[in-house]
């Protein structure tokens, strides 16, 4: 199973981006999204690419979500 992560944009370099979740940094093409993504933006990241924007209060809802489904004790 693959997954789109919400991460934020630290910087960006024409349509290369570096995107941030958590300490974790990527490497994001911006190739895929029809409007302009600059830092502080969130973006959903898959395989390597930006494939859309969201606000961040859904980014950290998101996030919020999969920590609670996918780390170690939270599975009942």
């Amino acid at each position: 199973m693959c997954l789109g992560v919400p991460m934020r944009i630290i910087s960006v370099d024409g349509s290369d981006a570096i995107a941030e979740m958590d300490g974790v940094r990527r490497d994001a093409s911006l190739l895929l999204l029809d409007e302009e993504v600059r830092v502080g933006d969130y973006v959903i990241v898959h395989a390597g690419f930006a494939i859309s924007r969201l606000h961040e209060a859904e980014a950290r809802e998101t996030l919020a979500l999969m920590r609670e489904a996918f780390l170690p004790g939270s599975m009942a």
